[in-house]
């Protein structure tokens, strides 16, 4: 079982006299540096001179800065810029001023577990992972609540790593619902791992194949539609507000009845025999050399495969029905 630290584990003041760097005011930059303000810390934003996250962080009152100038001055440098972009901003703005006794933080550990990031000995390297979406993690704070984190360090240079990081996750108000120890190994193979097999590529590929079955077999592409995606959303609330007994609690007898026996049928020996090879691949890491060269390349994958999925007839058919529902779109 996973070690948790609460607040009463964790001690804001190892922050006190430190500047914190947050480099990228987007969806998790925003909420983390707001709440370390509000907590007392020093904060200071790094962002692209005159875009439009330049220009809401200062906005909001944060000191904005070039990345460069921001390692100078920051004792945590805190990478909240897209995985994709880390390595970049890392080799032309931070590594030169990254300089011993300082700290360098990550919200996921794709870049130090497959080495495109290689921090120099006598500086931290730790990870403090939100498990929501910034908006939430900004709203909860307001709320005198939190979210859940997963915390981790690669590097102890300092010997305070891993209560500074703690104290970290204070200040953003993630102790306040507890943080559970790992390391960016497991943080990294298992947050792909759910993406690729669970939650974006198996359940896309499961929806779009309980569609394709019904319209084909002749059925209305509505009524397909709302029973292979619209009421997804249902199921997916009872999940997560009590787990799997909880949904089979509410549902009723014959979708209980149904799933327990037809499920399995679904999700065979076969898809199990898949799920652990993609688990192989990204262990091994063949997918994020895939990942990278594809990067590297320009995406010419990665760009068909999404034009390919906007043109998919279930979308077609979705987007008519949702004007069905304007709530939907309140506060997209």
């Amino acid at each position: 079982m996973a070690k948790i630290y609460y607040d009463k584990d964790c001690d804001l003041a190892l922050l006190e006299g430190k500047t914190i760097g947050i480099i990228g005011y987007g969806n998790q930059g925003h909420a983390q540096a707001q709440n370390l303000r509000d907590s007392g810390v020093q904060v200071i934003v790094a962002e692209l001179e005159g875009g439009a996250s330049w220009k809401k962080a200062a906005d909001d009152g944060f000191e904005v800065m070039k990345a460069a100038d921001m390692a100078q001055k920051a004792d945590i440098i805190v990478m909240l810029a897209p995985d994709t972009m880390q390595k970049r901003i890392y080799d032309g703005a931070i590594a030169e001023h990254l300089t011993p006794g300082k700290m360098l933080m990550f919200a996921h550990g794709f870049n130090i577990h497959y080495g495109q990031i290689a921090p120099p000995d006598g500086v931290d390297v730790t990870m403090i992972a939100p498990k929501c979406p910034g908006h939430m993690v900004r709203q909860l704070y307001t709320e005198d609540k939190g979210p859940p984190a997963l915390v981790a360090v690669e590097q102890d240079a300092s010997g305070k790593a891993y209560n500074i990081a703690l104290a970290y996750a204070k200040g953003i108000g993630c102790s306040r619902a507890g943080v559970l120890e790992t390391t960016f190994a497991e943080e990294t193979e298992t947050d792909l791992f759910g993406e690729q097999a669970v939650l974006v590529g198996g359940v896309v590929e499961m929806v779009k194949a309980g569609f394709d079955t019904l319209v084909d077999a002749g059925y209305q592409p509505e009524i397909a539609y709302f029973e292979c995606l619209h009421e997804l959303k249902l199921i997916v609330d009872l999940f997560y507000k009590g787990g799997l007994g909880h949904m089979l609690f509410s549902v009723s007898d014959t979708a209980e009845y149904g799933g327990y026996t037809r499920g399995p049928r679904v999700i065979d020996e076969g898809a199990r025999e898949e799920m652990a090879e993609i688990l192989a691949e990204i262990q091994d890491g063949t997918f994020a050399k895939e990942w990278i060269l594809e990067n590297q390349a320009g995406r010419p994958v990665h760009n068909a495969l999404k034009r390919m999925a906007r043109e998919e007839y279930i979308e077609e058919v979705g987007e008519d029905l949702r004007d069905m529902m304007p709530w939907l779109n309140e506060g997209k």
